[in-house]
């Protein structure tokens, strides 16, 4: 899978979410503070990963800053993005489940290397739900805006 990958720092686990990612086998395109030179502010880092998605040139994206706030509102802001901020593998594995998320948020305060793992094993675990009234939500989604 092509995963994009964002942060505004290198702080925290921003480093080791890309290499994680590698190491399960993805393809990883890395954005912001982990890409010497580009411009690493939140806004633009995210909807870079984010149009990413979008484009069809990754299947799915991480995006991180210190709250991971900011970075989930920049990634909604990509038409097609469903973001999901995240702050345990439970809503990591609701995100997926309920909201279909295609790009996961993350706080590069809040997130541990152990919790990283589980998130990612939660999310990468999930598949979206069959329900009819959670692919309806999922389509008024699109809708809105």
């Amino acid at each position: 899978m092509r995963i994009a990958v964002s942060a505004d720092e290198v702080a925290g686990v921003a480093e080791l979410i890309g290499e994680e990612l590698k190491r399960r086998g993805h393809e990883v395109e890395l954005f912001g503070a982990l890409v010497p030179g580009e411009r690493a502010d939140w806004a633009w880092c995210s909807e870079a990963a984010a149009r990413a998605v979008a484009e069809g040139r990754a299947d799915q994206a991480v995006v991180a800053c210190w709250t991971g706030a900011g970075a989930s509102i920049a990634a909604n802001k990509v038409a097609g993005v469903r973001a999901a901020l995240c702050t345990d593998a439970v809503m990591a594995d609701g995100a997926r489940k309920w909201a279909d998320a295609n790009v996961l948020a993350l706080s590069l305060r809040l997130t541990s290397a152990p919790l990283l793992q589980e998130m990612l094993d939660a999310w990468f675990a999930g598949e979206p739900s069959d329900d009819p009234v959670d692919r309806e939500n999922v389509a008024h989604v699109a809708d809105i805006g």
